[in-house]
Formats: C-alpha cells, structure tokens, sequence
C-alpha cells in the first residue's frame, strides 16, 4: 500500500481485485489505520469471491465442490442479490452469462459499499473510494466543493464523456473499451450491439454497478430499461456516439479545473 498524506489528507493506492484500488480521505487529521481495515477487507472480499483463485469460495461453488448451504453469509447474501436483479432486469444480470460462476458484476460494488461503511463508522465523512469503473463518493472534496468524476470516453482515451458531480453518490461505468468483451448478452451468448458504455449513479454501489452491468447487457435496448429504474440515473453512449441520459443525470460541464476531482471511471 502506498500513499501521500497532505494538509490532513490522506491518499492510498493498493492493488486488489485485480486492479489497483484508490483511498482519497479528505478529512483533516486522517487516519491511516482505517485506511489498512478498508484494504484488509477489500482483500477478504478477493480471496472469498475471487474467480481467478481455484481456492475461493466463488471458484470451489462453480466446480461444485462447495455447497450453498455451506458458504460463507457473505456469499449467500451476494448470490441472493444477484439472483433478485437478474428478475429485475429481465435476466440480463445473469453471474452464470459466461459459462462460469461469476458475481463480479456485483461484487465489486457491494464490497466497496462495505468499505465505505467501515469508513464512516471511524467518523469518516469525506471520502472517494475507488476500484475501477466504480466509485463511491461521500461528503466534500473540500470546503463546500462537490466530488467531481470524470466518465472516460469510449473511444477518444485521453478525453471525458461527462462530469459527475456529487456529494453522497455512488457512480458505476460498464463497457467493453478497457477490459474487453467480459460483459455478454445471456441470451445470445455474444458481446451485446449497438452500445460502447453505460454508467449508472444512484445512492449505494452494488446496485449500481449490477445495473450498469445489465443495462450494457442489453445494448441498444438498455436505455428503455434505464429509463424505468427508480432512484438511480443513467447515462448510456451508443454505437453511433450518440449519448442518452435519464433527466436526473447529475453532469456538470467537461471543462473542470482538477481541484476536488476524481480519477475517471473506465469500466
């Protein structure tokens, strides 16, 4: 784990999950001990769902060597969210899309849920956490100042798409343009058409990032779905570059300055 602690704040960067994972503390007087409890539990959450370690939980139930019945709660309770998204969302939440078990469309969300409550519990109250194409934001990044979160482009990498901008928010981008084609139509078996990225902002991060995940399952379609969610907003990037979002979409003008912005989101 590496960090920078500045003027109270307190930044830390710690590959896990596969991907390196960004701490922004913005509290004056930050304590880098809650720091090391979020990475030990983001590190639990990798040897427990990891489905590249043959001896996670996630790996042990896909090759049917564990029951159900005997995982862990944390597994039965994630399994259990998939399952009544997958219903929400017409089954294009599918984890078994790909042929394996695979709740990674969910996990990293509701582990970074967790994070931030371990965080707030501490009396943190202003934060970024980030892990890849999620980000969960609480509080200010400074003196009445918002997070603002830059949203990659599909297509132009060392451009923005939008701006979030937020104080208690949850962001979650899905696409195909960083990691490749890991997100397929269950029904076709096949990358979904017609869309390049979706991301989804609502007040918990699980549920997001499993939405986002469904509504780019559903290519061209999943802005008619979108469009029906209650208490979460998105923003979908079709094919054509054509951009929809739903009215509650909460962007702000590209052209920010740096101060109190987040790292962009790239799924």
């Amino acid at each position: 784990m590496t960090g920078v602690a500045t003027s109270g704040a307190l930044r830390l960067i710690e590959h896990v999950m596969g991907m390196p994972v960004i701490l922004d503390i913005r509290d004056h007087e930050a304590d880098a001990d809650i720091a090391a409890s979020v990475f030990a539990w983001l590190h639990r959450v990798d040897a427990t769902f990891s489905t590249y370690k043959p001896e996670s939980e996630v790996s042990r139930l896909g090759r049917g060597e564990l029951d159900l019945d005997a995982a862990s709660a944390d597994v039965k309770e994630v399994l259990d969210r998939c399952e009544t998204i997958g219903r929400s969302s017409d089954g294009y939440f599918d984890i078994n899309a790909t042929g394996t078990l695979d709740p990674s469309g969910l996990v990293k969300g509701w582990s970074v849920d967790r994070a931030g409550a371990i965080l707030e519990r501490a009396g943190v109250r202003n934060f970024a956490l980030y892990a890849g194409g999620d980000i969960l934001v609480r509080g200010q990044a400074g003196d009445e100042t918002p997070w603002r979160v830059g949203i990659q482009h599909p297509l132009l990498p060392d451009r923005l798409a939008a701006v979030v901008v937020g104080e208690d928010l949850a962001i979650a981008t899905s696409g195909a343009y960083a990691r490749g084609d890991h997100v397929l139509d269950p029904y076709t078996g096949r990358p979904p058409g017609g869309v390049l990225s979706v991301t989804v902002t609502g007040p918990e991060l699980a549920t997001a990032d499993a939405y986002a995940t469904a509504a780019f399952a559903m290519g061209a379609r999943g802005p008619h779905w979108t469009a029906r969610l209650r208490g979460y907003e998105a923003m979908t990037i079709l094919a054509d570059s054509s951009v929809l979002s739903t009215p509650g979409f909460p962007s702000a003008a590209v052209d920010t300055d740096e101060d109190g912005a987040a790292d962009s989101t790239e799924p």
